[in-house]
């Protein structure tokens, strides 16, 4: 009978606390009926020594046999609340591992949306103030390379050795004549 009433306490009702409590107020009972038992025992001893002097050791011993088949008995009992208790504290682990990882996913979760959001506003406020983002400086940079590159051929082709062309041929100068000029005068 007192199995019966321990197995009921014992059962997950679905919440931590509730069960905790299920299972001290049932370890708690047991502790008093195991108390009381050890009481009635040694009630019943004290008769059995008492009547035991009178009617000699036969009862006595009635009396020992008692309490050793009491304690047996109690050990069965802690022995069936220990595994019973264990499965309890198995499951109830499992079951608060699960809600801690849920709640964590869940924050993960949070925290991204979150962290979006605010790069987002953050992206906004900048583009506002008119600071560039990252892929305007991606596009100037690419832009600064094109432009470097046309400078550095342009240079290269400026720098390259001139080929000698012909040159066309001038009229001559008559220097004579200005000469002769210069000396009249």
């Amino acid at each position: 009978m007192a199995q019966k009433a321990l197995k009921k306490k014992v059962q997950p009702k679905g919440s931590a606390s509730k069960l905790t409590d299920q299972v001290l107020d049932s370890a708690r009972d047991v502790w008093l009926a195991g108390l009381g038992a050890f009481s009635v025992a040694q009630q019943e001893g004290g008769k059995f020594v008492d009547q035991g002097v009178e009617r000699g050791n036969k009862l006595f011993d009635q009396g020992n046999d008692l309490f050793e088949k009491l304690v047996k008995e109690g050990a069965k009992i802690e022995k069936s609340t220990r595994k019973d208790v264990k499965g309890s504290v198995t499951n109830l682990r499992g079951g608060v591992e699960n809600r801690v990882d849920s709640v964590r996913k869940q924050a993960s979760g949070s925290i991204d949306k979150l962290e979006n959001l605010f790069e987002e506003r953050v992206a906004r406020v900048l583009g506002r103030l008119g600071v560039p983002t990252a892929d305007d400086v991606n596009k100037l940079s690419a832009r600064v390379q094109k432009l470097s590159d046309m400078v550095a051929r342009l240079a290269e082709q400026s720098a390259a050795p001139k080929v000698a062309k012909p040159k066309a041929a001038k009229p001559a100068k008559k220097p004579a004549a200005k000469k002769a000029a210069r000396k009249a005068a």
